[in-house]
């Protein structure tokens, strides 16, 4: 399941060079799917309206207990902040007991391009 790339507040002026973040989270079992998903909609539906988001997508592979967040930011410091504020802070505390491993890649795009899945892919392998 892929959730469409939704353009964010920034996206009608986006910069020359944004910054990418990828995101591969496994939680430790099938029973934890459920909440996983309720709480990464949560999540992705504040970031699509933060300041200096340009957009995001989420893919779900609940059977394999995995899941993928693609955003794209004006700038470091918007991620950041995101990050940082309450929404994304509370649910990651919340599912921390349930995680099995995470990887992140963040970098800078060559353009103001929607950033695509198989870069982000590249980038999270080379992330381990």
């Amino acid at each position: 399941m892929t959730l469409p790339w939704t353009p964010g507040p920034a996206a009608q002026r986006p910069p020359a060079r944004p910054v990418v973040m990828a995101a591969e989270l496994r939680v430790r079992g099938l029973r934890h799917v459920p909440g996983f998903l309720r709480q990464s909609l949560k999540v992705r539906d504040r970031a699509r309206r933060a300041p200096g988001a340009l957009g995001v997508t989420l893919r779900a592979a609940p059977l394999r207990r995995t899941f993928w967040v693609l955003s794209s930011w004006s700038d470091q410091e918007a991620l950041a902040a995101f990050v940082r504020s309450g929404p994304h802070r509370q649910a990651m505390t919340a599912l921390r007991p349930v995680m099995d491993r995470s990887a992140f890649a963040s970098w800078e795009a060559q353009s103001a391009a929607e950033p695509g899945w198989t870069e982000a892919r590249r980038r999270l392998a080379e992330a381990g």
